[in-house]
């Protein structure tokens, strides 16, 4: 339960942060897309733990291997199964946390509801589980590029109170990946390096704001009611590791303004194509895509896993402490990046299978 996502365009991630890999079924992708495990990998690689000083020391390459769904350089039409294997596991550094739940983890929740967790690395729970989201996205972004010419990029907008001043309509991912916090915002990116690390240092952790822009996307993805396109960025994001917000367009700043200044009008061009002069709607009006950039962000809270002694309770709900250890990033922001872009191609990519299957698009 809980471990699938998308209607056409499916997915099913499995494994545990400790456990012998991670993965994920695809279920839905056509016939005869030209894929490659190298291709995969270039996104894998932006997500893998050990990549920068900034990022939790866990050496893993994660190497994607392909077991089923791809013959010859193409993909089936049948399911496709992905997966990398856990090599720098180290579950001795969670013996205490067997029996003593973290501060702000899903511990004592999963342990209240199934009876039963896997204590190392947070196991199901872990962020290791995005590897197969983000395989899975690396096809339906490239499908995405390839048959609707729509673009994704994703960046670190901000951390803690470093705002970076970025124009969501020429940020590029050349950009983006020109630093180890991926923020286009050389100046920002600088500052944010050096609030990491400190933080880090200090035994502590640090929280921000990833910003996504799609291009390209056509009128039309999208469904009123439930299925709205914005409700399934929200589900998608929301289901993160970490993430504690989600907002569209305007988002929560457009409480500040009257319907008249937040309204975009509609203006067509000499070719009879219909736009809007502003877009504080973010590319989404009635659940549906309007033409313009869909544009949003995801908020990230910091990491759990402090080095500090915190007040918790044992397996037998007695008060004790707990002090953290292992390996973890000191800020989600650097690697939540893919992860996101992952996410919001996948939900693109099953808006787009589900209007080509109602309108014939």
């Amino acid at each position: 339960m809980g471990n699938a996502f998308g209607q056409l365009f499916r997915i099913s991630t499995w494994g545990e942060s400790h456990g012998g890999g991670v993965g994920v079924v695809l279920d839905g992708c056509p016939p005869c897309v030209r894929i490659t495990a190298e291709e995969i990998q270039v996104e894998l690689d932006r997500r893998r733990p050990g990549q920068s000083k900034i990022v939790t020391p866990r050496q893993e390459a994660d190497q994607v291997e392909i077991l089923s769904g791809v013959f010859e350089g193409k993909t089936l039409g049948t399911p496709i199964m992905m997966w990398v294997r856990n090599k720098d596991a180290r579950p001795e550094a969670y013996a205490e946390m067997a029996v003593k739940f973290r501060p702000s983890h899903a511990d004592f929740t999963y342990e209240t509801k199934y009876g039963i967790r896997d204590p190392h690395g947070g196991g199901r729970s872990s962020a290791r589980e995005t590897v197969g989201r983000v395989a899975a996205g690396a096809i339906a972004r490239k499908i995405l590029q390839e048959s609707y010419g729509v673009e994704i990029v994703a960046y670190v907008k901000q951390i803690q109170e470093i705002i970076a001043e970025i124009s969501i309509d020429i940020v590029q991912r050349e950009a983006v990946e020109a630093n180890i916090v991926r923020c286009p915002d050389a100046a920002a990116a600088e500052s944010m390096i050096e609030r990491v690390e400190s933080i880090r240092s200090a035994g502590d952790s640090v929280g921000g704001i990833v910003e996504c822009v799609v291009r390209g996307a056509p009128v039309g993805w999208g469904s009123p009611v439930f299925d709205r396109l914005e409700a399934d960025l929200a589900k998608a994001m929301l289901s993160l590791p970490a993430c504690k917000g989600f907002d569209v367009g305007s988002g929560f700043e457009s409480v500040s303004l009257t319907g008249l200044q937040h309204n975009d009008a509609f203006r067509s061009d000499e070719e009879g194509q219909v736009r809007t002069t502003t877009n504080r709607s973010g590319g989404v009006q009635g659940g549906i895509s309007n033409g313009m950039p869909i544009y949003f962000r995801t908020v990230f809270k910091p990491t759990a896993t402090v080095m500090h002694e915190q007040e918790t309770v044992n397996q037998d709900f007695e008060n004790t402490s707990l002090k953290g250890r292992g390996r973890h990033d000191p800020c989600v922001l650097p690697r939540a990046v893919p992860i996101v872009e992952a996410m919001t191609a996948l939900v693109l990519m099953d808006h787009a299978m589900r209007d080509s299957a109602q309108c014939g698009g």
